[in-house]
């Protein structure tokens, strides 16, 4: 006799897939309707309409995904915030070049679906563009039995957005003598978990709950803290025009990023005790962790660098004022001997 032998039978629940998928369209119908959308999700692709009032757009994309911030969520079994790092990752590195984000897509893959998990950190990508004005245009759920341990799962995400092409920063502007702007990340954001796990969870030999601080927070709460996206004060300095370059302070930390925003025969002189580090980074450095190992790894309380003319600083001091915005002014370009670019701290 023949045997059904089914795609469930292999570990595939195309059941599950399907709930997952209406789970997402109740999850993004409570977004205001962009016009420039022309899909809605659950087609084979999503449409996107190129924005009016370009003369000459280009579009800009990125993709990235969490790391090991990721094992984290699994430990604490929260997943309702890893999303949010996923936008953010992607979102902040296309602000570097100048664009307004459009749209984000991301993937899921699992060993077998938990719809509710998978909802959660859909919820969390909903959330993050949802903050930045960015349409979730769509993703693919993979479930792939047998590669994944059980109740893990891993993320990619993909933004793309727009610039005049007359606008696209170039590290060329960058002059000796410009100031550093700074705003403060969140944490750790989402690099150098790898080495923070290590620190925390082995050379101190802490557990997930291990209270951190005087707030009532755990470990676990201040590894998981959302990355911060920068799209609200950057977009309104770009509008006006009062920044020349950018760096989003990801993997490489303050050492090896900074360099890609300057033209060679110029560095960046950061200023240590510019700003204030948060204790999460002190934390490591007192178990062991070298000081230049931190700042290569890291990004020390700052997220997104900017550097700025001397005469646009009075205006951008007054946007981020008037945003509220917190922010310190950490370093300035100064001149090299060589070509090197490298990031000095004085």
């Amino acid at each position: 006799m023949k045997k059904n032998i089914t795609y469930g039978d292999a570990g595939v629940s195309i059941e599950r897939g399907n709930e997952l998928v209406e789970r997402i369209k109740r999850i993004t119908s409570k977004r205001k309707k962009n016009p420039d959308v022309l899909s809605g999700i659950g087609g084979f692709a999503g449409l996107y309409s190129i924005p009016s009032g370009y003369r000459e757009g280009v579009l800009v994309s990125s993709t990235d995904g969490v790391g090991t911030k990721l094992r984290v969520a699994f430990d604490m079994g929260r997943h309702d915030t890893i999303g949010y790092d996923l936008v953010a990752m992607s979102v902040n590195d296309i602000l570097v070049a100048g664009a307004k984000p459009l749209f984000f897509l991301d993937y899921f893959a699992t060993s077998r679906l938990d719809v509710e998990v998978a909802a959660s950190v859909v919820e969390g990508i909903s959330k993050a563009c949802e903050s930045c004005d960015v349409t979730l245009l769509g993703g693919e759920t993979a479930e792939l039995p047998d590669f994944y341990a059980p109740g893990e799962y891993d993320l990619a995400g993909f933004a793309t957005g727009i610039v005049e092409r007359s606008e696209i920063p170039s590290p060329l502007a960058v002059t000796e003598g410009d100031i550093v702007f700074a705003l403060p990340s969140s944490g750790l954001h989402s690099n150098g978990f790898s080495l923070a796990r290590k620190i925390f969870f082995e050379e101190l030999s802490w557990d997930i709950h291990h209270p951190f601080g005087e707030s009532g927070s755990t470990i676990g709460d201040m590894l998981l803290e959302p990355t911060r996206i920068y799209t609200s004060p950057v977009l309104e300095l770009l509008r006006l025009r009062l920044i020349k370059t950018m760096v989003h302070v990801t993997g490489g930390g303050l050492v090896e990023n900074p360099p890609r925003s300057m033209p060679h025969g110029l560095g960046m002189d950061i200023k240590t005790g510019s700003w204030d580090i948060p204790a999460i980074f002190t934390k490591m450095s007192d178990a062991g962790v070298s000081t230049e190992e931190m700042y290569r790894t890291f990004n020390m309380g700052l997220g997104f660098l900017m550097t700025v003319s001397e005469k646009n600083a009075v205006d951008v001091r007054t946007v981020l004022k008037s945003l509220g915005e917190p922010y310190y002014e950490v370093g300035v370009i100064s001149g090299r001997d060589s070509d090197g670019k490298e990031t000095r701290f004085i």
